[in-house]
């Protein structure tokens, strides 16, 4: 457990590393340690933000709980669950806050549409001494409170569609939405937040009852929990933020569960993540049906075919109902986190080309099919027009892996994975005999092969590059022998890794996705170094056979997660400091997909 720290805050901000996650399967909130939820969006992940303080510190609103001279405080989750504890010191006594989304009795996490509640439980405790405590709820935009028989109902300007209703079980009842309040160890207030629409007065389950059906909802779901190997503790963590990412009435899983959190302070790169990317969420289930969990697995497959038959021709991203999100605009009114603007709604992105979608579906449906999953006639048809697709395409530019926002230019890791489209297409075909032009998609795999160990070489640095014909150095590439395209051990790649490492390296294990003046992506300014490539640095070492350094490399990146076990899509390589959204599941998706690695082949050198 987390020994408690001074609150200390920059520009009026607590770090993002300051941060918990919570969530029920439909929407999520940011609490730090503060005692403050500074970000939250409902009815779902992809709404517009109920609080937004993170973006916003005097204007952005937030769900304040905390003792009047707060000094220290610390954060733990409940094992093996997303039920979030801050404990905080005040100038003469000690609360703890307890928050979750509540979960339904019984819920199955895997399975379920409707697990959550649609509400937001906050139990404080006293613990030791004497506390004000001050009570604070101010959604963005503004609100005024009415009492009624349950505590307060709430009406937001702002969100005209969401009715909110705070109920309060305690010595003081509410009566405004901020209130300062004595208390004493032993006392407790219990505070639910619902939100919808024809909210209605009721009796509600004790908050007891519902923090004890959350408790064994999240454990249920990590019964299926299955990992030995290096840093269990937060493998296990890492599986639960993916689930809280995991969007469960229909399996779509969002890359973050926030908005324009920058990859540099006071740079403009800040990107909306609140949406299903079908290569983030590929690899999410790709992890998770690793360590145990499969029906995600299924759930994602079933989904992104929807998402490709409803809406033409594959897109990178969807938002969570599988259609096309919101144009992305530039919101002038919030200044950002750390004054760090644009604040940005909706993601560009969609609109891009980016032909690894077909590579990342075909290879979770085989995936998926390698463990018991069918391939029936109507599934094929779908799949076998992305392959086809992926045949004709491989060699065109695109906008690649990372999004750049110049004219299209024809990436390596692209064609890498229309090679494994076509390969994992031509696998399917013959497993399940189903029709298909096997031999001439294996043949044009083989022809991808080739062109990138050619084409993408650069004689002069000894090394692989962005694209099809040469350019900067690109730290997917470390990805290719994950896909099964080029073995790790293979002298191309064994270089590549290690120009990489040398030219990409941001010290300490760190590595940059490129370097902007090598490799112009059409944004000013530059990006802390990007976690999960260094994830995939450790994968190759492994593959290689250097086991030693890659495990020391991994752990290395492990301890750099925070105290609560929570990693950010980059860090600054000179403070340690988390930057982009957060938490991100491409972090956690390398924590455990290295662990398993890792895992695998040392059992496999033991045994020799």
């Amino acid at each position: 457990m987390a020994a408690f720290a001074p609150i200390e805050k920059v520009d009026a901000y607590l770090p993002i590393e300051d941060h918990g996650l919570i969530g029920d399967g439909t929407t999520a909130a940011l609490v730090g340690r503060d005692g403050a939820i500074s970000w939250m969006c409902v009815p779902r992940f992809d709404s517009p933000p109920l609080f937004c303080e993170i973006l916003d510190a005097k204007r952005g609103g937030s769900f304040t709980v905390a003792p009047e001279g707060l000094g220290e405080s610390r954060q733990f989750y409940e094992a093996d669950t997303g039920v979030l504890v801050t404990e905080m010191r005040g100038p003469s006594g000690l609360i703890r806050v307890t928050d979750a989304f509540s979960l339904r009795s019984g819920a199955d996490l895997s399975e379920d549409v409707s697990a959550g509640r649609r509400e937001l439980l906050r139990m404080i405790s006293v613990l030791t001494g004497r506390v004000r405590l001050r009570i604070e709820i101010e959604p963005r935009g503004g609100a005024h409170a009415e009492v009624d028989r349950d505590g307060l109902r709430i009406h937001c300007p702002s969100f005209p569609d969401i009715e909110l209703q705070l109920s309060c079980r305690g010595p003081h009842p509410l009566r405004r939405l901020y209130e300062s309040v004595e208390l004493s160890a032993g006392d407790r207030v219990e505070l639910i937040l619902r939100w919808g629409k024809g909210l209605t007065s009721r009796s509600y389950a004790s908050p007891d009852e519902l923090l004890g059906e959350t408790l064994r909802g999240w454990r249920r779901w990590m019964h299926q929990f299955q990992y030995e190997g290096p840093e269990e503790a937060l493998v296990r963590r890492s599986a639960l933020t993916l689930k809280l990412l995991d969007y469960t009435p229909n399996g779509a899983i969002v890359a973050a569960p926030t908005s324009s959190l920058p990859e540099l302070i006071g740079g403009s790169r800040n990107w909306d993540y609140r949406y299903a990317w079908v290569r983030d969420a590929a690899f999410s289930v790709y992890a998770l049906r690793r360590i145990g969990f499969t029906v995600e697995a299924v759930r994602f497959l079933g989904w992104v075919l929807d998402a490709v038959e409803s809406g033409g021709r594959p897109r990178v991203l969807y938002n969570l109902d599988g259609t096309q999100p919101q144009p992305e605009r530039k919101d002038p009114e919030p200044e950002g986190y750390r004054r760090s603007a644009p604040v940005r709604w909706g993601n560009a992105a969609a609109e891009q080309w980016q032909h690894d979608v077909y590579g990342e579906i075909l290879d979770c449906a085989y995936q998926w099919s390698a463990h018991g999953g069918k391939i029936d006639h109507v599934l094929w048809a779908r799949l076998k027009a992305l392959v086809e697709a992926a045949r004709s395409e491989w060699h065109k530019p695109d906008h690649g892996i990372w999004e750049v926002r110049t004219p299209g230019r024809p990436f390596t890791y692209s064609a890498a994975l229309c090679q494994v489209a076509l390969d994992r297409g031509a696998r399917l075909a013959k497993r399940f005999d189903l029709p298909g032009d096997t031999e001439i998609w294996k043949a044009a795999a083989g022809r991808i092969r080739n062109a990138i160990i050619e084409e993408a070489w650069d004689e002069r640095i000894q090394s692989l590059t962005e694209h099809l014909g040469g350019g900067g150095l690109d730290a997917s590439l470390l990805s290719l022998p994950i896909r099964r395209v080029i073995p790790a051990d293979r002298p191309r790649m064994i270089s590549t890794t290690a120009a990489i490492a040398e030219r990409l390296g941001a010290g300490n294990g760190l590595l940059y996705r490129y370097l902007p003046e090598e490799s112009p992506d059409g944004l000013p300014g530059h990006e802390g170094a990007f976690l999960l490539c260094s994830f995939w640095m450790v994968d190759n070492l492994a593959y290689q056979g250097r086991i030693g350094e890659a495990l020391e490399l991994y752990h290395s990146l492990c301890a750099r997660a925070g105290d609560l076990g929570l990693l950010p899509e980059e860090i600054d390589p000179v403070s340690g400091a988390f930057l982009g959204n957060y938490p991100q599941a491409f972090s956690h998706i390398g924590v455990i997909s290295s662990g398993v690695n890792l895992s695998r082949l040392i059992k496999k050198e033991a045994s020799r």
